[in-house]
């Protein structure tokens, strides 16, 4: 603690051989930044420009694509601070700032993925009410909620912990998680039942919506003509493999923190770059290539961008041409 300032710092002490390796996990990460912020808001352009892809189900993608930048923007400038530190730091209220985004985000990321199964859910078994049902308005309410909601309930342990003591000053983490409750001098029943309860509400109850809603499609999708598998295939398939990754990787906060598991330094690391570096680069590369349409316009972007250059090309070269002659 410093008593001039009379501020709480805690040591994040999940590093790896960070005085060896600074510059190359500095590098790595900032590469993996500038490509998230780059893909995603390609995408989120192309959902923007094109009106074929103003449809609730690119709305969702857009949303769900922001929210990992928002996410990565929470992470990636305090670890790149850190690798270039002497120490690694940060300000208790800070930290606090950091959870706060990191699980409503995470919150945010379920319903969305809920949100879009749901869409998927009435576009295929419910064709003709598909119009009716996923209107803007609903649209809208369905991104509030999703946003709104995990903030809320989020806030709560934050509130209830404020006037709690710290009696620890060091994370075994290299972000703020679940591990701050640990370094309370008293262990709150009132604290852990809550965070039961929300990682029910947060996690394994969309998680039950979505298998539920998926399963429903598959069955009626196997009654069904080619067609209806072929156009289930193409859009539920990107929506899946997000989801089966993001579960893996929130599986991983809730064995190391909630369980309290004695993991080794290096497998925490590991498991919390997974989630830091892989998942958010992961959104905008799947929905990129899976997505039919999504995948089309950036080809055509792609090919401009090369036509544009190598028209620039041949005028640079008639150019020279003509001030040699």
């Amino acid at each position: 603690m410093d008593d001039k300032l009379n501020v709480t710092y805690i040591t994040l002490d999940g590093h790896v051989e960070v005085g060896k390796y600074r510059y190359l996990y500095f590098l790595v990460m900032l590469t993996v930044y500038i490509l998230i912020i780059c893909c995603s808001f390609t995408i989120v352009g192309l959902i923007w420009r094109h009106n074929n892809l103003h449809e609730p189900m690119y709305i969702f993608i857009a949303a769900l694509l922001l929210n990992s930048v928002v996410f990565s923007t929470a992470m990636y400038p305090k670890l790149l601070i850190d690798f270039l530190s002497e120490k690694q730091m940060i300000s208790y209220s800070a930290c606090i700032f950091q959870f706060f985004l990191s699980y409503s985000l995470r919150g945010s990321e379920f319903f969305l993925l809920a949100a879009m199964a749901y869409d998927r859910y009435v576009s295929i078994c419910k064709p003709l009410q598909y119009p009716t049902i996923m209107t803007t308005t609903t649209v809208r309410i369905f991104l509030a909620l999703a946003w709104l909601v995990p903030a809320c309930l989020v806030a709560v342990p934050i509130i209830l912990s404020a006037d709690m003591k710290l009696c620890k000053f060091t994370l075994k983490e290299i972000v703020c998680n679940n591990s701050i409750y640990s370094l309370h001098c008293v262990t709150s029943k009132v604290l852990y039942n809550y965070g039961i309860f929300g990682v029910l509400s947060l996690g394994l109850l969309p998680l039950l919506f979505i298998l539920f809603t998926y399963t429903r499609i598959f069955v009626i999708c196997y009654r069904s003509c080619g067609n209806v598998r072929k156009k289930a295939a193409q859009t539920c398939l990107p929506h899946l493999l997000v989801l089966i990754s993001f579960s893996c990787l929130c599986s991983y906060d809730i064995i190391i923190v909630r369980l309290g598991s004695d993991f080794p330094k290096i497998v925490r690391l590991i498991m919390t770059l997974q989630a830091v570096l892989y998942h958010p680069l992961f959104n905008p590369i799947i929905y990129g290539l899976k997505m039919k349409e999504i995948s089309k316009h950036l080809k055509r972007l792609f090919c401009q961008s090369n036509a544009i250059l190598c028209i620039k090309s041949d005028v640079r070269v008639i150019v020279l041409i003509k001030s040699y002659k």
